[in-house]
């Protein structure tokens, strides 16, 4: 299936499905994976009757696709102009209010439209300003890093705090397969990460809606499972690096987005493993320390939550309320989550960091998140739901 293919077919089950939730219309009007993707989204420019584009990238993402996309658009005399977000003081970049001004400064009424030439702190920030702008904004992403390309959501740092703000998707989306193949190997292995953190956002879907009725769509929940499962099947060619394996991560990562976009939240790709990292990237900042991948984050807590939820299982310390004969069932949920060991082979073998020391991450941060980081947002996971049983 190619992903306009994709765009169609979700649509389509989009209007048979019967959960109850108002889904969203999937207003991406294109997306290309291939050689050819910044002359096909030079076409798209000029279809769409836009004047001038402002490229946002950082000076990694400019040097990686930003000055050929530049180069396509001057051999048609198409006006752009380009903001480089500045790193923070240690020379991090970071989706924080410094960046959001910087780019905002440079949208003004001349600019018909956004291009987030980026991975994903870079199109946090694009998309938050096109939703404040209403500018449209377009997708370039130059790593298959994260699964953030599609979706409505922004998770930005304000005031230390990490938020994630619903703002809008882009209108398309084109990646050129060499920048992509291209992208360091870290990045690749972050993406997997982020793709395997849906074996335990899925569980504490699963297990809100069970035990504390919260909205769910099975769509959303079997598309995000589906992309899941094509990436493990083809974690060997993913790990060479090779085009069939990086095509299919973007094109999982895609759709995990677009399964967030339908449903018009994050739960069916960020559950507790998501608190986590979160917790660790404020820590991280509050200390003046240089940030880790997301997908990097993600992953490693994604190896402590399936040991964590195992044991808590099995050591029959779940709320009285959470056992009113539902253990079956919340044994059947847990049991969706591969083992710790199987967890950690498989991000391994990307050359993924599987433990939180690899991260630079202590023991005593890692406990201190596992108790706090449920905090960070009104879910109810199986984080914590661990936690209320700790503070009984």
């Amino acid at each position: 299936m190619n992903l306009e293919e994709m765009i169609a077919e979700i649509e389509a089950l989009g209007k048979t499905c019967n959960c109850g939730n108002n889904h969203n219309h999937i207003s991406i009007e294109t997306m290309f994976i291939g050689t050819d993707a910044f002359a096909k989204c030079s076409s798209f420019l000029l279809e769409k009757k836009f004047k001038r584009v402002l490229l946002l990238a950082d000076q990694n993402t400019y040097v990686a696709a930003g000055e050929k996309l530049g180069n396509t658009l001057r051999e048609l005399n198409f006006e752009y102009s380009v903001c480089i977000i500045e790193s923070n003081k240690i020379g991090d970049i970071v989706a924080d209010e410094v960046a959001i001004v910087q780019a905002l400064l440079e949208i003004d009424n001349s600019i018909d439209a956004l291009l987030a030439v980026g991975s994903g702190t870079i199109h946090d920030i694009t998309r938050f300003c096109s939703a404040k702008s209403g500018k449209p904004f377009i997708s370039i992403p130059t790593a298959a890093s994260v699964d953030g390309f599609t979706s409505l959501g922004a998770p930005l740092i304000v005031r230390g705090v990490k938020k994630t703000f619903q703002t809008v998707s882009p209108i398309a989306l084109f990646a050129d397969i060499e920048v992509l193949m291209n992208a360091p190997k870290e990045m690749t292995a972050a993406g997997f990460g982020d793709m395997l953190a849906k074996y335990t956002s899925l569980a504490d879907w699963n297990f809100g809606r069970l035990i504390a009725d919260e909205p769910f769509c099975p769509l959303a929940a079997s598309l995000t499972k589906e992309a899941l499962e094509n990436c493990v099947e083809k974690v060997d060619e993913i790990a060479l690096g090779e085009e069939e394996g990086i095509r299919i991560l973007l094109a999982s990562l895609i759709q995990s987005g677009l399964a967030m976009l339908l449903f018009g939240q994050s739960h069916p790709a960020s559950g507790g493993e998501h608190h986590l990292s979160h917790y660790w990237e404020m820590e991280f900042l509050q200390k003046n320390r240089h940030q880790v991948l997301h997908g990097a984050k993600v992953g490693v807590s994604s190896v402590l939550l399936a040991n964590l939820y195992r044991d808590w299982f099995s050591s029959g310390e779940l709320l009285p309320k959470a056992l009113n004969n539902r253990s079956e069932k919340i044994a059947e949920i847990i049991s969706s989550i591969p083992t710790t060991e199987q967890v950690a082979g498989l991000l391994k073998k990307v050359g993924g960091p599987s433990t939180p020391e690899e991260l630079g991450i202590n023991n005593e941060l890692v406990e201190r998140s596992l108790k706090e980081a449920h905090l960070l947002r009104n879910r109810f996971t199986m984080l914590k739901c661990y936690n209320i049983k700790l503070s009984q």
